[in-house]
């Protein structure tokens, strides 16, 4: 009986040895699951939406097809959490808006129908900054999100809630979004792997409007790089009505062999990253020097000033466009961004198209990159998680930073296309976890998780958990 009641604390993988075995049944697990939620949920706020009823009954579909020997996958069975900004056709997809809480879609976006009729049980949705624009998780519908590992503290965003309930073990996967680092920096945050996909690998339909042009991605988090790469095996492969997905299920090749060439960037244009994160981050990198690889340390080997200015702009329009197909949404909107669709919409088009020409060239000297280095090693975030209610540490280092101080090491991956693994590499001083990120060519996300789990297996991190 305690078994079951711990089970919360298991990966996917053993999850599912469980089932088969006999030792556990997915209604066990389910149980655990709400009972650790009820804990922990008033503390970290991670999850807004909840589906106990239905999430019960679906575990007792799963417990008879164990007993029947024909689960459906090797998620059937296995609770999971949908981030907030993602379709599903029982709960509402709110968005973090005043201006969206009665919005209710007709139906699944594909990647959570494809966890659906994997089997995965779908415990509730998990709590984001309005729209997704914000590394940090709060919004005036629900309210704060904290960090599993220090409540005073964020776990990040905009997948906060997602992070922060996988990491206080109320599931052992959560499917979340990843626009410039949602997925990664929250990841590191809390002590998760997390994969950002390369552009098209998890086919997209059916979901919420663009803001972020094709940057955003959904993706999974775990605690194990295992869990992460038997989701993603679930989300992955084309869809007819996403062009995209065709390119990337193309560019999947046969994983490159050790010895690999690395290249860690400690920092990007002389930006400030935290001390400790610097120290943990280098240490970890030198990791894969005993795994066989060549690891050299030196200077991102492409331009991304542009990025500055292209970065809130793409946000600014595609709000712009957001309140202008949809009218009904900008009542309810906080001023903030009202203020930025406003400016985004006197943008010239131009403009935009310029912004287009500097991402294609982007693109494209990313390939020549990737033809010296098979994977670029840096920070997942530039600084520790700060208080919860603010939006993002003014000061990192002892610099004064601006918003998107913290955040960069992972939008530029996002506009670049490229797939990125987020990975535990260490903890502060205070306890706080802190992520590296490796960084592949496009179509290369099997490598980077074959990298990652050989990292894990000399630098585990799983059965570490928060004093909650």
């Amino acid at each position: 009986m305690e078994e079951q009641k711990q089970s919360w604390r298991l990966s996917a993988s053993k999850l599912w040895q469980s089932f088969s075995s006999g030792t556990l049944t997915p209604r066990a697990v389910a149980e655990a699951c709400l009972a650790r939620l009820d804990a922990v949920n008033p503390r970290i706020n991670a999850v807004i939406a909840r589906r106990d009823e239905s999430f019960l009954n679906e575990a007792d579909a799963a417990t008879e097809r164990y007993r029947a020997g024909k689960p459906l996958s090797l998620l059937d069975g296995v609770p999971v959490s949908i981030k907030d900004n993602l379709a599903t056709a029982d709960q509402p997809a709110t968005w973090g808006s005043p201006a969206l809480r009665a919005y209710r879609p007709a139906h699944d976006e594909l990647p959570a129908a494809r966890l659906r009729a994997a089997g995965a049980l779908i415990i509730g949705k998990t709590n984001l900054p309005e729209f997704a624009l914000e590394g940090y998780t709060d919004n005036r519908l629900f309210g704060v999100t904290r960090n599993p590992w220090d409540l005073a503290l964020t776990p990040g965003g905009s997948s906060g809630g997602a992070v922060a309930g996988v990491a206080a073990g109320v599931t052992p996967l959560a499917l979340a979004t990843d626009g410039g680092g949602s997925i990664r920096r929250p990841a590191s945050h809390c002590g998760l792997v997390g994969l950002k996909p390369s552009i098209g690998a998890v086919a997209r339909a059916g979901g919420l409007p663009s803001l972020l042009l094709d940057f955003e991605v959904v993706g999974p988090l775990a605690r194990t790089v295992a869990d992460a790469r038997t989701m993603f095996d679930i989300l992955r492969g084309p869809q007819a009505t996403d062009w995209r997905s065709f390119a990337a299920s193309g560019a999947r090749g046969a994983p490159t062999q050790p010895p690999l060439r690395m290249l860690y960037i400690p920092t990007i244009a002389g930006a400030p990253v935290d001390p400790e994160i610097a120290d943990s981050c280098a240490s970890a990198a030198k990791v894969f020097e005993t795994l066989g690889h060549t690891v050299d340390e030196g200077e991102m080997p492409l331009s991304l000033d542009f990025m500055t200015e292209t970065w809130p702009l793409v946000g600014q329009i595609g709000l712009a466009r957001l309140f202008e197909g949809h009218s009904e949404w900008r009542d309810g909107a906080a001023p903030k961004y009202l203020d930025m669709a406003e400016t985004g919409a006197k943008h010239a088009a131009s403009r935009l198209w310029r912004a287009l020409e500097d991402i294609e060239r982007l693109r494209s000297e990313c390939a020549a990159v990737f033809g010296t280095y098979h994977v670029l090693v840096t920070p997942a975030a530039a600084a520790l998680p700060w208080p919860a209610h603010e939006a993002y540490p003014p000061t990192i280092a002892g610099q004064a930073v601006g918003p998107r101080g913290h955040a960069i090491f992972t939008g530029w991956v996002n506009a670049a296309g490229l797939p990125g693994l987020a990975v535990p590499a260490g903890v502060s001083s205070t306890g706080l976890p802190i992520g590296i990120q490796l960084i592949g060519a496009y179509g290369a996300d099997d490598l980077l998780l074959n990298l990652g789990e050989a990292y894990e297996a000399i630098a585990p991190w799983a059965n570490r958990w928060p004093e909650l």
